[in-house]
């Protein structure tokens, strides 16, 4: 009995294809992120204004100087259909925008963003802390 030895194309075998291989650019630009935080327990609220760069599918965009008080960066993937998984690093400002108001100035936070694109504009929300909300307008 002969063997046959079958060779399956890479595509067949990884599910690689030209099209998945391009990256989604479709999102790319400058965006006007807002972050809106109310008044949360003792802690008063706060807004931040900032531009945020989408390249190639990643978003990044930074308030103040990061890893300074007061500072905040964001950054993640969005997928073509507009979803999008951000995660948001930081470094706390005065203790009167602090829940607990016992944190010291320049202390590190992070937290989750859950997000959705659309052509000009995105809406996200923090998944866990304090509520806040996002707003992204294209430039």
């Amino acid at each position: 009995m002969r063997s046959r030895l079958w060779i399956l194309p890479t595509t067949v075998l990884f599910g690689y294809s030209p099209a998945s291989a391009q990256t989604n650019n479709s999102f790319d630009g400058h965006w006007l992120t807002t972050v809106s935080c109310p008044d949360a327990r003792d802690a008063l609220g706060y807004s931040f204004r900032f531009i945020s760069e989408v390249k190639d599918g990643r978003l990044s965009g930074t308030q103040g100087v990061n890893g300074k008080p007061s500072s905040l960066h964001i950054e993640g993937d969005l997928g073509s259909d507009g979803q999008a998984r951000l995660y948001a690093t930081g470094h706390t400002g005065s203790k009167e925008f602090v829940p607990g108001r016992d944190t010291p100035r320049g202390t590190s936070y992070g937290y989750d963003i859950s997000a959705h694109f659309d052509q000009r504009t995105g809406a996200g929300a923090r998944l866990e802390g304090r509520p806040c909300s996002l707003s992204f307008e294209k430039q």
